[in-house]
């Protein structure tokens, strides 16, 4: 099978080619940047365009879009209906399957666990895109034109996160590494699921090997029960070898912050999501692949030693 990943360069890009190469598969991969591995196809496409977005698909079994837009509102609701667009059409017309990786937004604030039968309830801007764009890929497993999965992940910690993709890494991670004090989002006593990076990869191989599981929405494998950030932070700790200091990045602190950056002012919108419990399920996933998640304090661990090895 040849393997297409759409948006490569990122974390779980770079996470499912080493997986889909280390499995004997043929892989190519399309960015607007190049991100060349050894071992693979590259081409230089933008998705916003179509026809670079099917010249990015010819001759593929199965696709993975995996795109990592700015976190700006403005820039998701400009360019991810495009993009969503251009690649079902382009998928359509040469005969590939397309898996969509999401994330769970589009939850909103969720009174007990996320299954992949959770409502959606987007409180956010963003959480709104993502409904709509989830809403445009639920329509095609309706019409038998394409086969289509959704996988959808917590948020993302471990091997191939970087700041960008990886709160626990910018806030945790990398302070802890280089002296400074942790950061904690709004309340440090919180449950909090975290999806483990090469889990993802993993699953994402899976789901594209498995005959039964398209025109489904699935949740990657995730490490049950969630974790709190005060844990998650001693665990860390622990691990580096220094002392478990963090600081609260309080709500108000945060409302005052957006402000004068952007940056903040984006994240403030999604406080929602650490001030009150967050469980991401993953068991329809566990059960049907036999799979057991990563656990945190063994996530953690192999998660330093690579940045150690970077």
């Amino acid at each position: 099978m040849k393997h297409t990943i759409l948006g490569a360069g990122g974390s779980i890009g770079n996470a499912l080619t080493y997986t889909l190469l280390r499995n004997g598969e043929e892989v190519r991969l399309v960015s607007r940047e190049i991100h060349p591995l050894e071992g693979t196809e590259y081409l230089k496409g933008d998705l916003i365009s179509y026809a670079d977005t099917l010249e990015g698909v010819k001759r593929s079994d199965v696709v993975y879009l995996c795109v990592g837009l700015p976190y700006d509102v403005k820039i998701w609701k400009e360019r991810w209906p495009k993009i969503i667009r251009n690649t079902i059409d382009a998928c359509k017309e040469v005969g590939a399957k397309l898996i969509f990786f999401d994330n769970v937004y589009m939850y909103g604030k969720v009174d007990g666990i996320m299954t992949e039968e959770t409502v959606y309830n987007p409180i956010s801007r963003k959480g709104e895109v993502r409904a709509e764009i989830a809403g445009l890929l639920e329509e095609e497993m309706q019409k038998n034109e394409l086969d289509v999965i959704i996988a959808r992940a917590a948020d993302l910690y471990g091997p191939f996160g970087t700041p960008v993709t990886s709160v626990p890494y910018m806030m945790v991670f990398d302070r802890l590494m280089h002296g400074k004090t942790a950061q904690w989002m709004a309340d440090v006593n919180q449950p909090h699921s975290y999806t483990y990076i090469p889990d993802c990869a993993e699953g994402l191989y899976l789901l594209a090997k498995e005959n039964i599981a398209w025109n489904q929405i699935w949740h990657l494998p995730t490490h049950s029960p969630a974790i709190d950030g005060r844990t998650f932070i001693e665990l860390a700790s622990r691990e580096i070898g220094v002392k478990p200091k963090y600081m609260i990045l309080s709500k108000s602190l945060m409302r005052f912050g957006k402000l004068f950056s952007k940056i903040a002012g984006e994240a403030y919108e999604m406080l929602y999501q650490n001030e009150y419990p967050y469980h991401f399920d993953s068991s329809k996933f566990n059960r049907h692949f036999d799979y057991v998640p990563v656990d945190y304090e063994e996530g953690i661990r192999k998660t330093i030693q690579w940045i150690n090895q970077k």
